[in-house]
């Protein structure tokens, strides 16, 4: 029997890590999407800004250049948060995925302040354009690329809980937002002859894009620093472990963190003092179990086992424990 549960252990294991591996597998497919929109778009873009001469076409071809170093840098944390726990990091390397957002969130910036640069002196002496119908159509061709793989990207990221992927599919959607005010602007230079209205929209441009990367930024930080799980999932959780407590089973000290797609989980459990350890511990993992499967995303659940009704089980309630008076009478020496 012993043999045979050991089989179950290896096989479960295995096809965890085969699950896991084509997770990743999975969501680099949509990398390379992100990479293939971006080489698409950088053509469309230049091309257009080299027909026309216009400060507003080039900003936003630089945020799609941005945007495929951007992919580049998703592909090679993705690489890397996929690679399994070893002895020096044994919580694994998910977090990786912070770094790419939070590179590219540098990276949006710094195009930000290049593409003011470039527009200063256009507003101190501003330039005729030429070929506009063309550049505009290239550049609404740039847009619904981007936008269709932004949309592919935001509604994967969140279904696989990936900062990655929603990360980079955001950063396309605001792209598609700054296209959409600059092909509005150079429409409206076209109309009107007011040639100084394109360095004012690049400025623009560049300013919304800076917003962008500090939200970049901001988010890899506080996943860097350990955040919380979402609010939905623990909901989720709290309202599984409310329902125990009919059973005798109480709870404290739910704490959890979100690292790239990885979630942990770290409840203390209140059981009956009488219980055995076997009994406490079947029961833990049980629990432990059904926390793990609500979610489609990999979960590692701790749990530990305290009595209901002993006093001291309260002294640990958070992430340090309280040191107080207490009766030692029965308590084991060490």
């Amino acid at each position: 029997m012993t043999i045979i549960k050991g089989i179950y252990v290896n096989l479960d294991l295995q096809f965890l890590l085969n699950d896991q591996h084509m997770q990743q597998k999975s969501l680099k497919q949509f990398i390379y999407l992100s990479l293939a929109a971006a080489v698409a778009t950088i053509l469309l873009k230049f091309y257009a800004f080299y027909l026309t001469g216009s400060t507003g076409f080039f900003s936003d071809a630089l945020e799609s250049f941005v945007n495929l170093i951007g992919a580049i840098m998703a592909l090679i944390m993705l690489t890397i948060s996929a690679k399994p726990a070893d002895k020096g990091h044994e919580y694994g390397h998910t977090k990786a995925e912070y770094f790419s957002s939070a590179i590219e969130g540098a990276l949006i910036v710094l195009a930000a302040l290049s593409i003011i640069r470039s527009a200063v002196p256009r507003i101190i002496e501003p330039t005729p354009l030429e070929n506009l119908n063309a550049g505009l159509l290239f550049s609404l061709g740039a847009s619904l690329i981007n936008l269709v793989v932004a949309l592919i990207l935001i509604e994967n990221g969140k279904k696989r809980n990936s900062i990655v992927l929603e990360a980079d599919g955001k950063h396309l959607l605001t792209d598609v937002w700054t296209s959409a005010g600059v092909i509005v602007g150079i429409l409206i230079v076209k109309l009107t002859g007011i040639y100084i209205l394109d360095p004012i929209i690049a400025i623009l441009v560049a300013i919304n894009i800076i917003y962008t990367g500090y939200q970049l930024i901001s988010r890899s930080a506080s996943g860097l620093m350990d955040a919380s799980i979402s609010e939905e999932a623990i909901k989720k959780i709290t309202s599984y472990l409310d329902s125990l407590k009919e059973k005798n089973i109480d709870y404290h000290s739910l704490m959890t963190r979100q690292a790239g797609q990885h979630m942990f989980i770290s409840v203390h459990l209140l059981v009956p003092g009488w219980w055995t350890v076997k009994k406490g511990h079947d029961y833990a993992d049980l629990i432990e179990q059904s926390i793990e499967d609500m979610f489609n995303v990999p979960v590692t659940v701790s749990t530990h086992i305290e009595p209901i009704d002993d006093p001291t089980s309260m002294n640990d309630i958070g992430i340090y424990r309280q040191k107080k008076e207490s009766n030692n009478k029965n308590k084991p020496s060490i």
